[in-house]
């Protein structure tokens, strides 16, 4: 996809005279000489290491009481190193497709490797506690071999973790477990910048986005929902204003943190109308209702405008979910009090102009956003 639209501004470049036929085929070449950024090939052998890494699990525990002890423990470890041993060897032999391919069926097996061998000696512990060894095996491996493929299973690892905590103990604070999540999430972001897997900071962030709304949901109420929009509101200035000193390392980050610290505050922006609409709203129109939804409109078009005007014109992430939550907005504000109003026609007419507003804003904004990155590139 962005091949063909390179191909295109070149050939128009190259048309108006701005850069030569040589450098347009030089600057192709070039971008044809890098290792490809998704590769058939990787996904299948990711997932031909899941196959067998669940095979070689399914065939050992179905065996499982006919094996001798000792022979079992020796087997197991013999498993994971050899598939990690494996996957260094190949790895050092540039062959990245299958070391990554091994070093999967090693922290897969490391994973199953645990909860045989405590069925084993009959040691105590619970799958939270698992996961996490799980995780910091996966993690390890990932930085020792600067693999994104571990990188990739580690952030998968912590999501299993806050699956496993959400089905045993979704509305109980289990102890320390629940500060685990924002840390797997650190450590799989620091992972992501050390072995250069752009693609795995998706689902760090996406954990921290879970876990907030999580606690959010233990702590209902209108204070949690202004607290929850607040600190995504704060974290996307701190990672989009210029003068920040987090915008400087986060853009090498690409549309990520922005993109997410605005979801996190649109989250709470939404959790606000939910409670606001729960109780605050039954008062008189004239009375403390009316003032809330004032403010609560007035703030939720800010922040769309507000992360436009910061980031609208290079993130395109943001951009959409700003138009989504500026155009939801106008049709709450629509329905709550010009739907209260009027019929139902008029309601459907009045949110056709609202929208017909919203569109010509958005294709103004637009044609600013392309003015200005024609201004850039003649500078």
């Amino acid at each position: 996809m962005y091949r063909g639209r390179l191909e295109r501004d070149l050939k128009i470049w190259v048309d108006k005279g701005l850069i030569g036929a040589p450098a347009a085929a030089a600057i192709l070449g070039e971008y044809d000489s890098r290792p490809a950024s998704f590769s058939l090939g990787r996904v299948l052998a990711a997932m031909a290491a899941l196959l067998v890494g669940a095979a070689i699990l399914l065939f050992v525990a179905s065996n499982w009481q006919e094996i001798p002890r000792i022979v079992r423990l020796f087997g197991i470890v013999g498993i994971i190193w050899a598939f990690y041993l494996g996957g260094a060897y190949v790895a050092a032999q540039g062959r990245s497709v299958l070391a990554s391919a091994l070093l999967i069926l090693g922290t897969i097996s490391f994973g199953g490797a645990m909860s045989l061998v405590g069925q084993m000696y009959n040691i105590s512990g619970d799958s939270l506690t698992m996961m996490v060894v799980w995780f910091a095996a996966a993690a390890v491996a990932a930085a020792l071999f600067r693999s994104s493929a571990q990188v990739a299973l580690a952030g998968f690892l912590a999501w299993g973790f806050c699956g496993f905590y959400l089905w045993e103990h979704a509305d109980d604070w289990y102890g320390p477990m629940p500060w685990v999540p924002p840390v797997m999430a650190a450590v799989v972001i620091v992972l992501v910048r050390y072995a250069d897997a752009p693609r795995a900071r998706h689902l760090a962030y996406l954990v921290i986005v879970g876990w907030l709304t999580w606690i959010f949901a233990r702590h209902e109420s209108l204070r949690a929902a202004i607290l929850l929009a607040a600190a995504g509101m704060a974290a996307f200035l701190a990672v989009s204003l210029p003068a920040s000193p987090l915008r400087r390392m986060t853009l090498t980050a690409g549309a990520a943190p922005a993109f997410y610290s605005f979801l996190v505050a649109a989250i709470g922006l939404l959790a606000i109308h939910g409670e606001i609409d729960g109780g605050i709203l039954d008062e008189t129109i004239w009375g403390h209702g009316k003032l809330a939804l004032i403010l609560l409109a007035f703030a939720t078009l800010a922040s769309a405008v507000v992360a436009i005007a910061l980031v609208g014109r290079d993130n395109g992430a943001v951009r959409y979910l700003a138009y989504v939550v500026f155009a939801g907005e106008i049709l709450y504000l629509a329905g709550e009090t010009v739907g209260s109003i009027i019929g139902t026609s008029g309601f459907f007419l009045i949110c056709g102009v609202l929208v017909a507003a919203a569109a010509w804003l958005v294709i103004r904004l637009e044609r600013r956003f392309s003015h200005g990155n024609g201004q850039g590139e003649k500078a």
